[in-house]
């Protein structure tokens, strides 16, 4: 086996790896243990996950300095999620999340610059300057969503379309361990089931809802198990490559017609819930500290590259360095592009109807809205 895996990577440039095993529910198999990455995979990961965590750092300084305004729920520490989920489906399917969605916004075709000026109310946002933190949409994208939980059955409408239009395309909907407890998430469950919809929904298990502790929330926390008569896969989601396997073979049982599928990742997030809790009062420094020396996702990644011989450190900081100026260049268009004007606020509420006078912001001023 050795030798052949030698020659594999020496003709193609690639690498095969051993992940952990899923833990898996009602499912005879599992996701595969031993997996291929090549050199092109791997840099394309660690480019992504580096793009998504220096803008959520920056995100965090532009708060600070009160730059960015409102509600603001960081992503640091999951972006092997994303990208792993990403990996593992293709962009003409369809995807849906609650509020901690920059990352998201990112992998589905949204610029950082776009990403960066929607936080601070600017006209070049993706949203016009319109939406904020957690209302951002592209295509396939059906944005961060501020309601616990009211994103899945969204989804699951998705995921009815996919089914009802044929063209072989599913819905991922994802949701915190904090709303896992919802009403509707499992009225969900029954309706998908049911009608056997092409839907994963995937759990990102961070641990914390808000800043309660899973244990003192759920009297299970098999959040993989919790579709009961829907199979389950339980994920190492600090590993790219654990989530990207884990995603395909949900997103193959979706398309063979064998109906919905759940996964929970299990991650971590270093910031606080929003950028109003300081994420100390419920945890240790030190656990934040120990996930971040231990199973940081682009620590990860970047020593399985460099272990392997696929890229040197010089390229990676390269990539680094590259990264760093985008996401500087994106902050600096975002603290100076100007903010939408008022004759701008109602444009854009429907798609296509024609244009209609709109009462605003006091009984004597009409604005004409723009579709």
């Amino acid at each position: 086996r050795l030798f052949f895996n030698t020659l594999l990577s020496n003709k193609y440039n690639l690498n095969i790896f051993e992940i952990k095993k899923c833990d898996i529910h009602k499912l005879d198999e599992a996701p595969a243990t031993q997996v291929v990455m090549t050199r092109d995979e791997g840099l394309q990961y660690y480019r992504i996950m580096q793009t998504i965590r220096r803008m959520e750092l920056k995100a965090d300084q532009l708060y600070k300095q009160k730059i960015i305004r409102g509600f603001c729920h960081l992503y640091d520490g999951q972006e092997a999620c994303a990208v792993g989920i990403e990996a593992g489906i293709n962009l003409t399917d369809h995807l849906i999340t609650a509020y901690r969605a920059h990352g998201y916004t990112y992998t589905r075709g949204g610029t950082v610059k776009e990403i960066m000026s929607e936080l601070t109310g600017r006209r070049g946002g993706i949203a016009k300057g319109k939406g904020g933190s957690m209302h951002m949409y592209t295509k396939n994208f059906y944005g961060g969503n501020g309601i616990v939980g009211a994103q899945v059955p969204l989804g699951a409408g998705v995921a009815l379309a996919c089914k009802y239009q044929g063209k072989n395309e599913l819905s991922v909907s994802l949701y915190g361990d904090g709303a896992a407890n919802q009403g509707q998430i499992f009225e969900t469950y029954n309706m998908a089931a049911l009608w056997k919809l092409p839907a994963i929904f995937i759990c990102e298990n961070n641990r914390y809802g808000m800043g309660t502790p899973v244990e003192r929330s759920a009297a299970s926390t098999d959040y993989y198990k919790r579709g009961d008569y829907i199979p389950g896969l339980r994920v190492d989601g600090m590993d790219v490559l654990c989530v990207r396997e884990a995603t395909k073979f949900a997103a193959d049982h979706c398309r063979a017609g064998k109906g919905p599928i759940l996964m929970e990742l299990q991650t971590y997030r270093y910031h606080g819930h929003s950028m109003s809790d300081p994420g100390v009062s419920y945890r240790t420094r030190e656990e934040i500290q120990e996930v971040r020396g231990k199973s940081d996702p682009i620590s990860l990644l970047k020593d399985r590259i460099l272990s392997n011989n696929m890229a040197s450190v010089e390229e990676l900081k390269e990539i680094d360095v590259s990264v760093r100026k985008e996401i500087e260049d994106a902050a600096q268009f975002a603290t100076t592009d100007p903010e939408p004007p008022l004759e701008e606020l109602c444009n854009h509420i429907f798609k296509n109807d024609p244009p209609m006078e709109v009462r605003s912001t006091n009984p004597w001023i009409k604005l004409k809205s723009v579709s």
